[in-house]
């Protein structure tokens, strides 16, 4: 009897969980009121620099991404006038964990659950309440590329690496915008291995022909294709754009007729 009580009470636990994963992914894609995106920012390397430029850091380094939002929901025929609703919350001391670079699934589930226990245990309560929680690491500028951003659709949750530089919040925004849309259910589509823009929908303009190069980057591919091998990152989301798929993705666009 016991043993049937214990089954049973899983059970319900593994049903709660499922049914408000399903709904969460609903809210998500539904687009009935705007979605409020909360900024965390993070000293990410302990710098001096770049605690300087976090004790300046105000809204201002974030003001491209709701008219980029908006712009390109009308584009894709939401008729919501600001689907994405941004704001600065307060810095954040204690690092998340990192993200696993094996690539291997046991890995990265396990660093999902990790990231949204600490989440739960750090991040600063906040009205209203936020949609999608991105958590800024920012680093003092170098010459090496930064470790790997991501953002979850389990949780609506992300991290993104960025630089401490004014010189840098046009592509700081273009990843941020980047991770957002993971955490509504857009996909990546470049090469992992190359990160070169995955044709056709890791382009722009998927139907332009001759097809390269595109003058603006997919936003989920990251890049600006300039040839086959060729690829560069957009100064800001003035050179980017939402691809039909990944629109569709989100639930800017029926599925039925992406090319």
């Amino acid at each position: 009897m016991f043993k049937r009580l214990r089954i049973l009470i899983l059970l319900t636990v593994l049903l709660s969980v499922a049914a408000t994963a399903l709904l969460n992914r609903w809210r998500a894609q539904s687009w009935e009121r705007p979605q409020v995106l909360l900024l965390y920012p993070l000293n990410a390397d302990a710098s001096p620099l770049t605690e300087a430029y976090l004790r300046r850091l105000d809204a201002s380094a974030f003001r491209h991404l709701e008219p980029f939002f908006a712009a390109e929901a009308a584009r894709h025929g939401l008729a919501l006038e600001r689907p994405i609703q941004v704001q600065l919350g307060e810095p954040i001391v204690t690092l998340p964990p990192p993200v696993p670079q094996d690539g291997g699934a046991a890995s990265a589930i396990a660093w999902s659950l990790r990231m949204r226990w600490w989440a739960w245990r750090h991040t600063p309560p906040s009205s209203p309440m936020p949609d999608v929680r991105l958590y800024l690491l920012y680093h003092a500028p170098r010459n090496e590329p930064l470790p790997h951003s991501t953002g979850l659709r389990e949780g609506r949750l992300g991290i993104a690496n960025l630089f401490a530089s004014p010189a840098q919040e046009g592509p700081n925004e273009v990843v941020i915008a980047h991770e957002a849309l993971h955490t509504f259910g857009a996909s990546d589509k470049y090469d992992l291995a190359t990160l070169q823009p995955l044709a056709p929908h890791g382009y722009a303009e998927p139907l332009q022909f001759p097809p390269l190069p595109q003058d603006k980057a997919e936003l989920m591919a990251g890049r600006i294709p300039l040839s086959a091998e060729r690829a560069r990152i957009p100064l800001g989301l003035g050179e980017a754009m939402l691809g039909p798929l990944s629109a569709a993705e989100i639930g800017w666009r029926p599925r039925d007729g992406v090319r």
